[in-house]
């Protein structure tokens, strides 16, 4: 019975920590993409081609070309960590319209 217990909490936390993933995703993306991906290239909403585009390279390459910085965009665009980065790509490309 205790070992159920465990199993069944471990799994309901890590439920939890993928959901608050996608839910920070979000926030890094509001907090330090959307200025820009809503007023310039690539658009997140509008340029649909350019995105797919940019994620035939695969999203780790996209996500190392963020990380690095490039043209305007400084390194990690602005986010804190590599892992923001990587859920904030996350969650663009769920928008991408």
């Amino acid at each position: 019975m205790r070992v159920t217990v465990i199993a069944v909490a471990g799994f309901a936390a890590l439920f939890s920590l993928g959901q608050a993933a996608a839910a920070d995703g979000k926030a890094v993306y509001e907090k330090t993409c959307a200025g820009c991906h809503s007023a310039m290239s690539p658009k997140v909403t509008g340029e649909k081609a350019k995105w797919d585009a940019l994620l035939k390279q695969g999203k780790p390459a996209l996500a190392a070309s963020v990380i690095k910085g490039k043209g305007a965009m400084p390194p990690k665009g602005g986010a804190a960590s590599d892992a923001d980065v990587k859920a904030a790509l996350d969650y663009m490309v769920t928008q991408i319209k």
